[in-house]
C-alpha cells in the first residue's frame, strides 16, 4: 500500500554523531506544533514497514518521521539507505546511534510538539535505553514486541527501571513475546503502563498494524494504539 494522498513522505537525512548518514521520511501533518512521533523498525527492515503505518498517524494528529537504521535490511520492496551507504547492517546495538540522531533532528528542526518513540523488535528494546537516557526529551514510548535482543542479559529491564513516562506495549499473539513485555514492562516505574494483549491476531513488531500482515487482526491493535494516543494528540 502507498500513503494516502496527501500524506506523502518528505526524504531526508541528517549525521549521527559518528558521522554516519541517516535517512527518512517525514510525513507532516501540517504543523511543527503538532506532536512528532519517531518510528523506528525492526531487524532485517527499513522505514518502509511505517509506509502504511505513518500516513495514518498523520489522520489521527501526529507529525512522523521513520528512519532506515544501521541494522537493517531490505524488506517490503524498498532499499535500506543507511545500511546502503555505510555497506554492511550492524548489529542491534550500534543502531542506538541512529535513534539519537532522530531525537536530536527533532529537537533541532523546528518542532515544537511533544516527541514520542515508537520501536519494533529489536528497535522496541533500544526505545527503552533512548528514554532512559534523554528523560527531558521524550513524551511517551510505545513498544512493538520488546525484548532483551541487546547485549547483557538485563540491558533492556535495566534501562526500563528508568522510564517513568507514559508505555504502550504489545506483541505477538505468542506466550513468550507476551511474558517479556511483561517482564521489562514490570520494572517501570511510570504510573501509565499499558499493555495490550491480542485477542484476535497480533505479528511480531509494528507489522501487527499492517493488513498484509494481520489482516484478521489489525484493527484490534489499531484501536489499542488509538486509545493510547489519544491523549497526547494535539
Amino acid at each position: 500500500m502507498s500513503a494516502a494522498p496527501g500524506h506523502a513522505a518528505e526524504a531526508i537525512s541528517f549525521a549521527a554523531r559518528d558521522r554516519v548518514q541517516v535517512f527518512a521520511d517525514f510525513y507532516s501533518a501540517g504543523s511543527k506544533a503538532k506532536p512528532l512521533i519517531l518510528l523506528f523498525h525492526q531487524a532485517g527492515s527499513n522505514r518502509g514497514e511505517y509506509a502504511t503505518i505513518a500516513p495514518m498517524l498523520v489522520t489521527l494528529g501526529f507529525n512522523a518521521l521513520a528512519i532506515d537504521q544501521r541494522s537493517g535490511g531490505n524488506a517490503w520492496n524498498r532499499t535500506n539507505e543507511t545500511v546502503k551507504r555505510l555497506g554492511k547492517s550492524t548489529d542491534y546495538g550500534e543502531a542506538l546511534l541512529d535513534l539519537e540522531a532522530a531525537l536530536r533532528w527533532a529537537k533541532s528542526s523546528g518542532e515544537t510538539g511533544s516527541i514520542l518513540v515508537w520501536g519494533s523488535s529489536y528497535s522496541a528494546a533500544l526505545v527503552f535505553l533512548l528514554a532512559a537516557e534523554h528523560r527531558a526529551d521524550i513524551k511517551a514510548l510505545l513498544a512493538f514486541s520488546p525484548g532483551e535482543y541487546l547485549r547483557g542479559s538485563a540491558t533492556v529491564r535495566k534501562a526500563a527501571a528508568q522510564v517513568s513516562i507514559p508505555i504502550f506495549a504489545t506483541s505477538a499473539k505468542d506466550p513468550k513475546e507476551i511474558a517479556v513485555a511483561k517482564s521489562i514492562l514490570d520494572v517501570s516505574p511510570s504510573a501509565e503502563k499499558t499493555q495490550f494483549v491480542p485477542q484476535i491476531a497480533g505479528v511480531h513488531g509494528s507489522s501487527t498494524l499492517r493488513e498484509d500482515q494481520n489482516p484478521t487482526g489489525a484493527e484490534e491493535n489499531w484501536l489499542a494504539v488509538k486509545r493510547f494516543l489519544a491523549k497526547f494528540s494535539s
